[in-house]
């Protein structure tokens, strides 16, 4: 495909998920205790925004990495049900 068909066929789906994207940002700006602590997961996110435009390539997998637990030894238990989506602070 050409630059030209690659947006033609995702720009419009890609300019959504940026608006959104933009908008949480918005919300977390907006919270109680926005600027107290900043929430692990939205410093992670907010990291991984500057991958985006670093001119190096592989965005998907630097991203997908530092968003993931690299930890090697399995957990006696889940400490909740789901996921975080971030790795947490030790």
């Amino acid at each position: 495909m050409t630059v030209s068909e690659i947006a033609d066929a995702y720009f419009l789906e890609h300019r959504a998920k940026l608006i959104d994207l933009a908008a949480f940002l918005d919300r977390v700006d907006r919270a109680a205790d926005a600027g107290d602590l900043v929430d692990f997961r939205i410093k992670a996110l907010l990291e991984c925004l500057t991958m985006l435009d670093d001119g190096k390539g592989q965005r998907a997998r630097r991203v997908l990495e530092h968003l993931s637990d690299h930890s090697t030894e399995p957990l006696e238990a889940a400490p909740m049900k789901g996921a975080l989506g971030a790795p947490a602070p030790e």
